[in-house]
């Protein structure tokens, strides 16, 4: 039976590959990230592929999915914050706008010789918050590991007016996409 590596150590992505049915194990790509483009959508992407390639020179994966998120805000990359004080720079540059949430994909197939990868875009609409609000918002830890300072699956929730396009992005893996293009290059991570 072949073997599907997960080269992130994100709960998040672990629990949408396994809500689809896919059968993998994790290796957690720890090798230092280097982006050498300022388009978010082709940064995400060349992070994608550096975690698969990293994971897949260390394991004997026959699949190796990696994947990275960011959010951008005016042109601008968000990534996780580093501290608090991030974290609410992050939040008020996001509170009462649209941004986008985007996710690199790379799927690496070794018995295929094939690589696929992508990057998924999501716009997502935040409600004005007051200072208050995500003060309290930071105080309860979630957005300290998220891309973006939030989770839309969390107590976050209650400043999102609404999203365009896959809610599975934002919250760190667009699982559909991810099976239709591997799919595509014949690659069915479901067998």
């Amino acid at each position: 039976m072949r073997k599907i590596i997960l080269a992130s150590g994100s709960p998040r992505r672990k629990e949408l590959l396994e809500q689809i049915g896919i059968r993998f194990e994790i290796h957690k790509a720890e090798g230092e990230e280097v982006i050498t483009s300022s388009v978010p959508e082709e940064a995400v992407k060349e992070l994608a592929l550096q975690k698969a390639q990293e994971v897949a020179g260390k394991c004997d994966g026959d699949i190796i999915i990696g994947a990275d998120t960011v959010v951008a805000v005016d042109g601008q990359i968000l990534g996780k914050p580093a501290d608090r004080a991030d974290a609410m720079r992050m939040l008020r540059l996001l509170q009462g706008k649209e941004h986008q949430v985007i996710t690199g994909v790379a799927v690496l197939s070794k018995e295929k010789g094939k690589a696929v990868h992508f990057a998924e875009v999501t716009k997502v609409h935040v409600f004005p918050m007051t200072e208050e609000q995500m003060e309290r918002y930071i105080e309860t830890g979630e957005p300290m590991d998220k891309a973006g300072s939030y989770g839309i699956q969390g107590k976050f929730a209650v400043y999102v007016s609404g999203i365009e396009g896959d809610y599975n992005n934002v919250v760190g893996l667009p699982a559909g996409r991810l099976y239709q293009e591997a799919l595509a290059a014949g690659i069915d991570l479901l067998l």
